[in-house]
């Protein structure tokens, strides 16, 4: 059984961050389960365009609003507290969040990162080994 708690993860080398994202990385490659699960918070009013070419993600909003943009369909999403949203085809997106706070995100990766991850100059992720 794995137990870990955010607090053991923040001031880690678990806790990545990026311009406008902090990621703690709580479930691991190492650990084993096929799928990574973060926390990752989006800066108030940060944008990012982002595409994950080598991994599907999903995502889950606990905390804060914004906004996700697909941008092969041109379409846009309202992300608050209780929407998900999946990345199933490699989805090139647009994420903003709303200036008056932080979002957080739960989210899940596969196949699962390693820990040392940070966004590419593409808005990828490498695949690992």
């Amino acid at each position: 059984m794995i137990v870990k708690s955010l607090t053991d993860i923040i001031g880690t080398e678990a806790d990545v961050h990026g311009p406008g994202w902090n990621s703690r990385r709580l479930l691991l490659k190492d650990d084993g389960m096929g799928y990574s699960v973060t926390h990752t918070v989006i800066t108030a009013g940060a944008r990012m365009t982002l595409e994950y070419k080598q991994h599907l993600e999903a995502c889950y909003c606990i905390g804060g609003s914004g906004r996700v943009h697909d941008i092969a369909n041109d379409t846009t999403h309202e992300i608050s507290v209780g929407t998900i949203y999946a990345l199933n085809k490699n989805d090139l997106h647009t994420l903003v969040a709303d200036r008056a706070q932080d979002m957080h995100l739960v989210c899940v990766f596969n196949p699962p990162l390693t820990g040392k991850e940070v966004h590419q100059a593409d808005g990828s992720y490498a695949l690992s080994g």
